[in-house]
């Protein structure tokens, strides 16, 4: 089955070319030029991944990618503007899985897309498991691997599929120490050009949604100079 992939950016002849590109590798391309129609098109259709531009009519990419966040996990690649760090971070802390910066080689974004597709595939491969691996819990937390939901004390918290993908690894190795090098390869894969920020982001954004007081967490430590991990005593 083809995988579907929504482009979202006001400039018309970019979409374009992204969408022959994608189109010639066997993709479903729909197209957005503004925020509005962006939002409205993820919540009436299933995609795979979401390329998002950060400058849109309407609603600006940061809003739709903070809305969408609201009722959907769905991979989301912000694209940024050239060397502008903070809308890399605004956009990580927003709930975006990746970013790209304009103007990008077409072959990088290909290879960005493969790489969170492998993750998803993988994710869903090792979605039926025994009962002892499909349901985790440590203190207050319960993950429902089949499901991919999470729960503190019985609410439901709502994390992006990387964070969830994060804190299974981690829960799953408690007690052993991360590194963010080994984060980024195992959770973006190897091939992944992203720096370690990525990592730091969303790990701070993981905490800030399971820990009632992220400055003093009982689930996700950090081992200055070495990493992170999940303590299970």
């Amino acid at each position: 089955m083809s995988k579907k992939v929504l482009v979202v950016d006001d400039e018309k002849l970019i979409v374009k070319g992204i969408r022959f590109s994608l189109e010639q590798d066997g993709m479903e391309v729909d197209c957005a030029y503004n925020g509005e129609d962006a939002l409205e098109m993820v919540k009436q259709k299933e995609y795979d991944v979401v390329l998002l531009d950060v400058m849109l009519p309407k609603l600006t990419g940061f809003e739709v990618c903070q809305q969408i966040r609201e009722f959907s996990t769905v991979p989301v690649i912000m694209l940024t503007a050239k060397g502008d760090d903070m809308d890399k971070i605004l956009g990580l802390e927003y709930g975006a899985d990746d970013y790209m910066t304009k103007p990008f080689n077409i072959l990088e974004l290909k290879a960005r897309i493969r790489a969170i597709l492998r993750r998803s595939n993988y994710s869903s491969d090792n979605k039926n498991k025994t009962s002892e691996e499909t349901n985790i819990k440590v203190k207050d937390l319960e993950m429902n691997m089949e499901a991919r939901r999470v729960k503190i004390k019985g609410n439901e918290i709502n994390l992006t599929a990387k964070e969830f993908d994060i804190l299974h690894l981690l829960i799953t190795n408690a007690n052993k120490v991360y590194s963010r090098e080994v984060l980024l390869d195992k959770i973006w894969g190897y091939d992944y050009p992203g720096d370690y920020r990525t990592v730091d982001v969303h790990m701070r954004r993981l905490r800030e949604k399971i820990e009632e007081n992220p400055s003093n967490p009982k689930y996700l430590y950090t081992k200055w100079g070495v990493g992170y991990y999940f303590k299970d005593w």
